[in-house]
C-alpha cells in the first residue's frame, strides 16, 4: 500500500494494498476504496465508496453533505463505479433524505475539470461531463451521455442514453434519448447521429431514431399522437420503444423547440 506520509486517514477507512494515496489527501469517515484506486495530492473524500480502477485527480471533494437545507446529518453516501476518472475539483455530494440515500455514479464515466454531480442523482456508465458541468439534485443522467461544458441541468430532470448536449446549454425539461440539444433552454436538434455511429449503431436504427425525431418535432399533431403513431410503426424497435417510453413518463415535460434542419445530418 502506497500512503504518502501527509495523507490523513480515518480509523474506518477501507483501504486495499493496491490503492494509491498521494500528499495532502484527506479520507474521512466511512470510505470504502475499491482495489487500484488511485487517489491524487489534495483530493477530500468521505462517506463514499469507490469502484476498482479509478482515479481521483487533485482538489477533488468526494462523498461531501448535500448542498440541501432540509439535510441534517443523515448517513447517507456517494457511490462511484469502477474505471472512472474524476478530474481535478470535481464535487460530488452524498444523498439528501433518510438514512440510506445514495448518490451514484456508474462506471467508465470521465469528469472533467469542476464538473458537479448533486445530491441524489443516478449517473449511468460511460457519461462524460465537460468541465463545469453541472446538475441539480434528484437527476437522472442515461448511460454513454455528453454533458458540455458549463451546463447546467435543473433538479429533477431526467437526460437520455447517449444524448450530446452542447456547452453553454441549460435545461428545466427532460432531454429524451438518442438526442442532440443545445442553448438555453435546450432545444432538440434531432438524433446524436455522430454518437450513435460510435456506438456501434447500425445505419437503419439511425434512420428510424431519425424519423422518430422528425415526427416528434414536426408539431402537426399532439405529442400522445405522435408517440402513439412511432409505436405503431415500429412495435418491435427496440431503441423507438426508449423515446417514447421516455416521453410517457416524463414528469418535467420534453421542450421540443425548432426543427433545425435534420436533413443535414447524413447517417
Amino acid at each position: 500500500m502506497a500512503i504518502h506520509k501527509t495523507a490523513i486517514i480515518a480509523d474506518n477507512a477501507v483501504i486495499p494494498a493496491s490503492c494509491e494515496i498521494g500528499p495532502n489527501v484527506v479520507i474521512g469517515e466511512d470510505v470504502v476504496l475499491g482495489e487500484n484506486v488511485k487517489v491524487m495530492a489534495n483530493a477530500y473524500l468521505e462517506c463514499c465508496e469507490i469502484g476498482d480502477g479509478t482515479l481521483i485527480s487533485p482538489f477533488a471533494s468526494l462523498g461531501t453533505a448535500p448542498q440541501d437545507l432540509s439535510y441534517k446529518g443523515q448517513k447517507t453516501k456517494a457511490v462511484i463505479g469502477k474505471n472512472c476518472i474524476i478530474k481535478e475539483y470535481v464535487t460530488i455530494n452524498r444523498g439528501a433524505g433518510e438514512d440510506g440515500a445514495v448518490t451514484k455514479v456508474g462506471d467508465k464515466c470521465l469528469l472533467m475539470t469542476s464538473s458537479h454531480v448533486a445530491h441524489n442523482c443516478v449517473v449511468e456508465d460511460e457519461a462524460i461531463f465537460a468541465n463545469l458541468a453541472t446538475i441539480g439534485g434528484h437527476v437522472h443522467v442515461g448511460k454513454g451521455a455528453f454533458l458540455g461544458g458549463m451546463s447546467v441541468f435543473h433538479q429533477n430532470i431526467r437526460i437520455g442514453e447517449y444524448v450530446i448536449i452542447s456547452g453553454f446549454s441549460a435545461a428545466r425539461m427532460d432531454i429524451p434519448p438518442f438526442a442532440k440539444a443545445a442553448s438555453a433552454p435546450a432545444i432538440l436538434h434531432g438524433p446524436n447521429v455522430i454518437g450513435l455511429k460510435r456506438r456501434g449503431f447500425s445505419k437503419e436504427e439511425i434512420e428510424h431514431i431519425r424519423d422518430a425525431y422528425k415526427h416528434i418535432q414536426a408539431r402537426t399533431t399532439t405529442l400522445t399522437n405522435v408517440v402513439r403513431e412511432l409505436e405503431e410503426k415500429y412495435p418491435d424497435d427496440k431503441n423507438i420503444l426508449r423515446i417514447t417510453e421516455f416521453i410517457k413518463t416524463s414528469k418535467r415535460g420534453i421542450y421540443l423547440g425548432r426543427l433545425n434542419a435534420l436533413a443535414n445530418d447524413e447517417v
